[in-house]
């Protein structure tokens, strides 16, 4: 690896980047610990993964410069936006230095796979974009404190806008017009020149949004991950350029995208990791911050999210998800019907039986897995994952909401009904299949988990800030499957217990009571 720049103590690498999801450990599946970014000098033993292992592979190198480029263009913004003349000066003479470094690289990242729209520094256009909004940031704050650049960092800027518009056309070209990937190249270009046209023009952030989320806020993907991620890359487009108006369209959907996550979120603050994207990480709790979401105390008992295809229930201290919405493009799940549970204590968590998350792209096996069936708290037929398919919303009242879905296996239909009733959440699971098959209902928990034999059925207490008890039964003869399973996405190496309910049959309703309580 080249020598780096240093400055102030901190350096950045005079390599190009890598494709930051490859910073994943091969064996355990976790992502790497960050160590050593602002010294611009990968680790001389390699980096390390929480289980131990240390990895120095060329597509980990390369992963670890992206994350080096981008830690370090978050210091310039810090510099950049201080008081302090000496760290404008400092910041002043990095942004030359990176002008210059990123002038002499060629045009596309030869590194880049064939699926990717690759950038100039980073394998990815879409990497190289984040990496631009900061760098031109922290230009612009200097500007705004009064301290001149070269002429080099305005034509690093002008070729970052240029760059982030030949990207934009290419995926138009595509038919991607609405990949998450056109809302940064349209955050870059408007962030980089300041020209109003990245809003307003064709393709521009206001056309995009209104394209690319649904009429009740949610992202046409409904991952929580990939939603917020277009709400930043919106906000930081919008507020580069104050002056423009912003139609009412776009302030209306903009409303309705910050909403749905309010909504989503629990009164404890947790975001759950709807149908993809990390369940647990440092990066994305910062970028979260951004949006300054704080949970609505005084939201409905039952919401609809109709576009999305998500239901929230908040009733007897729990905060319940039903997910019906589509599922089987790049980033969902086959987890249609799937029930997530939460403690709806505003300052106490509990992440019962959560969405499992997901792990960077690189590690292909435990993708598989945490995108499957069998990873979430849904129905399973013949141990088969879902096709896929979506729910449809049949019944919504004050007390009850009920879900359908005909399209997850062929001769095969299910039924999940929530309601809300005075000694807790009931949910019951109706599968109707042409023909006597094995038919499952998931229990996934994040948490410890102790299965107890009772009359007819058994019981179930989940650990957490606080205790979730379940009462179980079914209208036909049953059996469990309790194993050790891994656990969220974050650490596919923590075990936890996983029941699968199981009937052989062709028609069975699984009913639960669950509770929030000290004792059984």
């Amino acid at each position: 690896m080249s020598e780096a720049v240093e400055l102030g103590g901190v350096a950045f690498p005079r390599e190009r980047g890598g494709w930051w999801h490859e910073y994943v450990c091969a064996i355990h599946g976790t992502e790497l610990l960050h160590e050593g970014l602002t010294g611009g000098r990968f680790p001389t033993d390699g980096v390390r993964c929480p289980h131990g292992c240390r990895w120095d592979t060329p597509a980990v190198r390369g992963a670890w410069v992206v994350l080096a480029h981008q830690a370090y263009a978050t210091r310039l913004v810090e510099l950049a936006e201080s008081d302090d003349t000496d760290a404008h000066d400092e910041a002043a003479t990095v942004l030359t230095a990176y002008a210059q470094f990123r002038a002499g690289l060629p045009s596309g990242h030869d590194g880049a796979q064939a699926w990717m729209t690759s950038g100039r520094l980073f394998h990815q256009a879409l990497t190289e974009a984040i990496w631009a909004v900061r760098i031109a940031t922290a230009a612009w704050a200097l500007r705004g404190r009064g301290r001149e650049l070269e002429p080099q960092v305005d034509g690093l800027l002008r070729d970052l806008a240029d760059d982030a518009r030949r990207s934009r056309d290419l995926l138009v070209t595509q038919g991607k017009s609405r990949s998450n990937y056109v809302a940064w190249l349209n955050a870059a270009g408007a962030v980089c020149s300041h020209d109003p046209e990245w809003l307003t023009g064709p393709y521009g952030m206001f056309e995009h949004l209104l394209e690319a989320t649904l009429p009740d806020g949610w992202h046409w993907e409904a991952t929580t991950y990939y939603h917020s991620f277009v709400l930043r890359a919106a906000l930081v487009a919008i507020g580069s350029m104050p002056e423009v108006a912003v139609p009412e369209a776009v302030q209306e959907r903009l409303s309705a995208m910050r909403r749905v996550l309010v909504q989503t979120m629990t009164p404890s603050g947790v975001l759950p990791a709807l149908s993809d994207g990390p369940y647990r990480r440092d990066g994305y709790t910062a970028e979260l911050a951004e949006l300054a979401l704080e949970p609505d105390p005084d939201q409905a008992a039952i919401v609809v999210q109709p576009d999305g295809g998500r239901v929230v229930i908040r009733h007897a201290g729990i905060h319940a998800l039903v997910n019906f919405g589509p599922h089987g493009e790049s980033h969902g799940h086959a987890d249609t019907g799937s029930l997530l549970l939460h403690g709806a204590a505003p300052d106490v968590v509990s992440d019962w039986q959560p969405d499992p998350g997901q792990v960077p792209y690189a590690h292909r096996a435990w993708r598989r897995h945490y995108a499957s069936t069998a990873a979430h708290p849904s129905v399973s037929v013949d141990g088969e994952d879902q096709h896929p398919c979506q729910g449809v919303l049949e019944e919504v009242t004050d007390e009850h909401v009920r879900i359908r879905c005909d399209t997850a296996w062929p001769g095969v239909w299910f039924e999940r009904s929530l309601s809300l009733r005075a000694d807790g959440l009931l949910d019951e699971v109706t599968v109707h299949c042409d023909r006597p098959r094995r038919i499952g209902l998931h229990l996934r928990p994040a948490v410890d988990l102790v299965v107890t034999a009772d009359e007819g059925g058994f019981t179930t207490r989940w650990a957490g800030g606080q205790v979730l008890h379940g009462h179980h039964h079914s209208s036909t003869a049953s059996e469990l499957l309790t194993r050790p399973w891994p656990g969220p996405a974050d650490d596919p190496q923590r075990q936890v217990t996983a029941v699968d309910w199981v009937a052989e049959t062709d028609v069975v309703t699984f009913t639960s009571l669950y509770r929030v309580g000290s004792d059984g």
